[in-house]
């Protein structure tokens, strides 16, 4: 699988893991900064990040923050992208098997590195279930406001 993937200031050692353990894993990975620990401000790396899966749509983005929140709700404002914040394997499989999620999200101060490689693992065994749930990801993707 191919990764896009980028955090704020909060996240940055929780994205470096990241980076590392799905190298490890036998994944591409383009790291979109930050580099350092100096402020940033999160939804400039959401874009970053959106705007690399919507150009390249087999793969997937990761989203880290404090909280995983302000990430995931700066990367659902772009057309095309499904974000999920997810705290634990479950909601990783589920927002890959029922919601088709392209971008995953998640907190440094809220989930540990074992919790991450978890969610992760999830997410990259998971698929796309389809059946019933392609009706409300396309009611999802149909949304213009």
């Amino acid at each position: 699988m191919k990764f896009y993937i980028a955090t704020d200031h909060a996240g940055l050692n929780l994205k470096d893991y990241t980076v590392e353990l799905l190298k490890k894993k036998g994944h591409e990975v383009i790291d979109l900064g930050p580099f350092n620990k100096d402020r940033v401000d999160y939804p400039d790396y959401a874009i970053k990040v959106c705007n690399a899966v919507l150009a390249d749509k087999e793969a997937h983005g990761v989203l880290i923050c404090g909280s995983g929140i302000g990430m995931s709700m700066a990367a659902n404002r772009h057309h095309g992208i499904r974000a999920a914040l997810c705290h634990d394997a479950y909601t990783a499989t589920v927002a890959r098997g029922h919601n088709d999620a392209n971008v995953l999200c998640y907190g440094e101060r809220v989930v540990g590195y074992g919790v991450a490689e978890s969610i992760l693992d999830a997410w990259i065994a998971g698929g796309f279930d389809g059946g019933r749930h392609l009706d409300r990801v396309n009611k999802i993707e149909a949304i213009k406001v």
